[in-house]
C-alpha cells in the first residue's frame, strides 16, 4: 500500500499545482492531461523493461552483477550500451512525435484556446521532453533502489513515476506557460 499511498499524495500537489495556475493561465487544462498520461505511461513502459531485465537475472535484493541490468548512474540512463538506455532514448523521440499529434488534435478540437505557434509548440515539446528526460532517469533509479531492497519494482515503481509524471508535467509546462505569458506569445 505504501507506494499507492505516498503516489496519491505527489498527485495530490500536482493537482493543487494545476488548481493554482489553471485559473491564471487559459488553456494548460486541456494540455496537463495530455502531457502527465503520455510521460506517465513511457515511464512506467521503461521501468517495465528495466525490472524484467532484472528479473531475468535474479530475485528482488539479489545484487545484480551483469553490466546489462546493474545501476551505473544517471548518465548511463541515455549513454550507456545496453537495450535499456537505446529504450530510454527512443521513448523521449515517441514523446516528442506524440505530442505534435496530440497538438494537432487538440488544435483540430479546437479545444486548446490557445494558437499553435511555433514558439508555443517548441515549448510545449521541450517541456514533454524535459519531463520524459527526466522520468527516464527516475525510472532507472527507482526500479533499482526497489530492486536493491528486496521489493519488486513491476508492483511498486510504477505508480510512483506516474505520479512523477502528474507533478513533473503540471509543474513544467505551468513554467512554459507563464514564460510564454511572460513574453507575449
Amino acid at each position: 500500500w505504501t507506494p499507492l499511498l505516498v503516489a496519491a499524495c505527489i498527485s495530490s500537489l500536482g493537482g493543487t499545482v494545476l488548481d493554482k495556475v489553471v485559473t491564471g493561465l487559459e488553456g494548460i487544462a486541456v494540455y496537463s492531461p495530455v502531457i502527465n498520461g503520455t510521460g506517465g505511461n513511457l515511464a512506467a513502459i521503461q521501468a517495465c523493461r528495466i525490472s524484467t531485465s532484472l528479473h531475468t537475472r535474479g530475485v528482488p535484493g539479489c545484487q545484480v552483477t551483469d553490466k546489462e541490468a546493474r545501476y551505473e548512474g544517471i548518465l548511463h540512463t541515455f549513454w550507456g550500451h545496453n537495450s535499456n538506455t537505446h529504450t530510454a532514448r527512443w521513448l523521449i523521440i515517441v514523446s516528442l512525435v506524440g505530442s505534435c499529434i496530440f497538438l494537432l488534435i487538440i488544435h483540430g478540437l479546437n479545444a486548446g484556446h490557445t494558437s499553435l505557434s511555433p514558439v508555443f509548440i517548441l515549448s510545449y515539446l521541450v517541456s514533454s521532453g524535459i519531463q520524459v528526460a527526466v522520468l527516464m532517469v527516475l525510472a532507472n533509479w527507482i526500479v533499482h533502489f526497489l530492486w536493491s531492497w528486496g521489493s519488486d519494482p513491476n508492483n511498486a515503481a510504477i505508480p510512483y513515476l506516474t505520479a512523477l509524471g502528474d507533478l513533473l508535467g503540471t509543474g513544467i509546462l505551468s513554467l512554459a506557460f507563464v514564460a510564454l505569458w511572460y513574453i507575449g506569445a
